[in-house]
């Protein structure tokens, strides 16, 4: 007697995955994070404003800015170490709190003493700096790892955000407001920053391990050690100082004076750094849904396409060019950030992740600077289009070479096709 086959219970699909801006605990992450951007964007055209209204002179601004600068490479490599070994909700809470306290003190200074303000410029850059490796740490703990490229992407959208919209919004308020009152209301833009983040879940605060007894030095360089485990990290890392010492500085140079000479008008820098803007948040927008196969090699292309930008500048093109040059490159390092800081979350260990991130910080805002400084006087010897070019060249040529790494292709030590 023949049977009937049994058919067999056909698997249930997987329920979709929640998007992440549907979790309160990390849009409370993605609110300080906002808050803290805007206060970080705004303070500079503030302090600008203050120079129109005769508060601060020109050198006074300058030292001023040097000394956020300052504060912000001290205190970084501080803050990683601090929220690798503390809670980085706690990182996050003081730091923003020191960062807010700057901005009466920087009002109080601002007409009477440039030493004052010197001082509480420091203190805020040390708070800005303390808090971002704790940001980046504690969205490892908010987010599950498959909504984490969605959540950086979202964070990194806050940040340009911030930056297209900060000066904006502060130049409409000062249509109503004094310099000081704008000073006070950055200090708020921190106590938000501060007050409305959630912690990370209580699990990943009992993995954090007891303060090492060999001190701060000890402690860093744990970090240090654990990012040279990483090839790929080094070599992102190699190719993103290229991009910001030589790419960024140069064009932050020479725009400006392309702007004046070659197209008689400031309509070009302003385009040109709004479409920058605009692209990256485009490229955020896709790198959240896309997941590229290679997505290392995908995120070195795009970081490469900066190189575009001081390209558009050595030759004599239609200003549109200009701009939609800027806007490729705005796309492409958003194609190269968001994987890259949803990779360090995946492979780096979670106790050191913020040191390995504030070794990120501090290399790339470090040096940074230094290009500055050294761009200047590079045009004045050898003219402006062979440095554009040599730049350019370095842009295309570095992420190309740091793409060649073994365990560049995935940004991961193992390839997710080995893996079960």
């Amino acid at each position: 007697m023949s049977t009937t086959p049994t058919s067999a219970t056909p698997e249930s699909p997987a329920p979709p995955t929640r998007s992440v801006l549907r979790d309160p605990a990390f849009l409370r992450l993605w609110a300080g994070t906002t808050a803290s951007g805007l206060a970080t964007w705004a303070l500079p055209f503030v302090l600008g404003l203050a120079v129109l209204h005769r508060d601060l002179g020109a050198a006074g601004l300058g030292l001023v800015l040097a000394a956020r600068t300052a504060g912000f490479l001290a205190a970084v490599a501080v803050g990683g170490v601090l929220a690798d070994r503390h809670s980085r909700r706690a990182v996050v809470l003081w730091s923003a709190l020191a960062a807010g306290a700057a901005a009466p003190l920087l009002a109080a200074g601002l007409g009477r003493s440039v030493v004052l303000m010197t001082a509480a410029a420091a203190l805020a850059g040390a708070g800005q700096g303390a808090c971002r490796p704790a940001f980046q740490a504690l969205t490892a703990e908010t987010v599950d790892p498959d909504r984490r490229q969605q959540a950086n992407a979202a964070m990194t959208m806050a940040v340009r955000g911030s930056t297209l919209g900060g000066p904006a919004l502060t130049a409409l308020l000062a249509a109503f407001l004094d310099v000081r009152t704008l000073l006070l209301g950055i200090g708020l833009l921190w106590l938000i920053a501060a007050l409305v983040p959630g912690g990370g879940s209580a699990a990943a605060d009992k993995e954090l391990p007891a303060p090492g007894a060999g001190g701060f030095r000890a402690e860093f360089m744990e970090g240090i050690r654990e990012a040279r485990l990483h090839p790929w990290f080094l070599a992102g890392l190699a190719a993103l100082v290229a991009v910001i010492a030589l790419g960024y500085s140069a064009t932050s140079v020479a725009l400006p004076l392309i702007s004046r000479d070659r197209y008689g008008t400031e309509w070009v820098l302003a385009a040109a750094m709004t479409a920058y803007t605009v692209g990256a948040l485009g490229g955020a927008l896709v790198i959240a849904r896309r997941r590229p196969r290679s997505q290392g090699w995908a995120a070195f292309a795009g970081l490469a396409a900066y190189g575009f930008a001081p390209l558009s500048l050595m030759l004599p093109v239609h200003p549109g060019v200009v701009v939609a040059a800027y806007a490729v490159a705005g796309i492409g390092i958003e194609l190269f950030n968001v994987p890259w800081f949803t990779a360090t979350q995946r492979e780096v260990a979670p106790d050191k992740l913020a040191r390995v991130s504030s070794l990120d910080f501090l290399v790339s805002y470090g040096l940074a600077p230094v290009g500055l400084a050294l761009i200047a006087p590079a045009i004045d010897l050898f003219g402006v289009t062979a440095v554009l070019a040599g730049c350019a060249a370095a842009c295309f040529l570095v992420p190309a070479a740091a793409a060649l790494v073994p365990s560049a292709r995935h940004f991961a030590r193992t390839d997710p096709a080995t893996k079960d």
